[in-house]
């Protein structure tokens, strides 16, 4: 899989809200986690702006163009390995074909370099 690895970057930023009032995806709301302190926003930067939400982390958005199996082993662990060698914080979202990963926009090239770097291993 890591052979294959490529990344393509989303148009935008991105932003890890916390939202108190009832969310619905759509309209630049990209993710909902509801946990019992509250819903959890993967939103454009914009869309978190104008509603007010509390901003966690404002960054670039990053698909895995590779399958990736709900069942794989190793993934998530080699990519995070990479990033961390080079410093690069990242928060990853899996979805049922690709995963996601959330990286400090000033840091997106670098993220970018430590997927190729992980093609040529």
């Amino acid at each position: 899989m890591l052979s294959s690895l490529t990344a393509t970057a989303r148009e935008g930023r991105y932003v890890v809200a916390r939202a108190d009032e009832p969310v619905a995806l759509g309209g630049g709301v990209e993710a909902l986690i509801v946990e019992d302190e509250g819903v959890t926003v993967v939103a454009r930067l914009e869309v978190a702006a104008a509603r007010g939400w509390e901003v966690g982390f404002v960054g670039s958005w990053l698909t895995l163009d590779v399958h990736s199996s709900l069942e794989a082993v190793g993934l998530t662990a080699a990519v995070s390995a990479a990033f961390a060698e080079r410093g690069v914080p990242c928060n990853v979202l899996a979805g049922f074909v690709h995963d996601h990963l959330l990286v400090p926009t000033d840091r997106l090239d670098e993220a970018l370099a430590a997927i190729a770097e992980l093609r040529e291993r």
